[in-house]
């Protein structure tokens, strides 16, 4: 992908796309079926894509759509969603402008909710690019979630068997702690919470994508306040490829990035 960007284009939250189109959500709007609806948006001053800028370090505004059934029996609690999340992205002279990322998947609670389990599938779609560049791909998704009060640890694991511009098998294998700061005391309309994670990406043709080796990690680490039920998240973002093995861009370096939100 960054040579692509970088060369054949003239040149990838956040919990980004995949782990929080997947992640768990917050339904309020009762749908058709019984199941429910949800919806979300953010700002963000960066969108980074396990590690790597997809704004060329710049600003990126994000929107999701969901909608999940209702539990198949109070016995089996397991229900399946649906849901279209978007971003502005820039990758120079390739046409693209957005991704637009659709998700359906199935999620099994158990243990008092405290442990999720899911699975999906996602389609990433870059309207507009040059179809020569194989910029879309598909990917399969597994989350294994437990909450142990005192900290929520997910392991997930992805795989594509063509990833983005058409270089090859894709495995992503991510880790992600988010600890409760409830220490930190105003008044019941603000939460805190920590956050962090790493991941490794591999991909099979890395010269296609345009990394130095087959894999790389990227990792994170941040704080989140929840205020009148807004989001105000920063956090450190990192990846261990170097601004030339990064297509000779920081896309893949070292920085802060701030993120406003609300799940409705």
């Amino acid at each position: 992908m960054l040579k692509k960007i970088a060369a054949g284009v003239a040149g990838l939250l956040t919990l980004g796309a995949a782990m929080t189109a997947q992640a768990e959500d917050k339904p309020t709007w009762t749908g058709p079926f019984g199941g429910t609806f949800n919806a979300s948006f953010a700002f963000t001053t960066d969108y980074s894509y396990r590690g790597i800028s997809q704004t060329q370090r710049g600003v990126a505004g994000q929107v999701g759509f969901g909608y999940e059934t209702p539990a198949l029996s109070a016995n089996v609690p397991l229900t399946a969603y649906l849901s279209a999340w978007g971003s502005n992205v820039n990758f120079p002279n390739s046409g693209a402008a957005l991704e637009i990322d659709t998700i359906g998947g199935i999620r099994y609670k158990a243990l008092g909710d405290k442990l999720v389990l899911d699975a999906s599938f996602m389609r990433y779609n870059y309207p507009g690019a040059d179809y020569n560049l194989r910029f879309d791909f598909s990917e399969w998704g597994f989350l294994a979630t437990y909450d142990f009060d005192v900290v929520a640890v997910t392991a997930g694991l992805h795989y594509s068997p063509d990833f983005f511009g058409a270089s090859g098998a894709g495995w992503y294998k991510q880790l992600l702690a988010t600890v409760p700061l409830n220490f930190i005391k105003l008044n019941d309309n603000f939460a805190f919470k920590a956050f962090g994670s790493i991941g490794s990406q591999y991909v099979e043709k890395n010269t296609v994508y345009g990394i130095p080796n087959n894999d790389y990690w990227d990792w994170q680490l941040g704080i989140t306040m929840t205020a009148y039920t807004f989001d105000f998240s920063i956090a450190y973002t990192d990846t261990n490829i170097d601004v030339a093995g990064c297509a000779a861009t920081y896309n893949c370096e070292a920085r802060a990035i701030f993120t406003i939100s609300k799940t409705f």
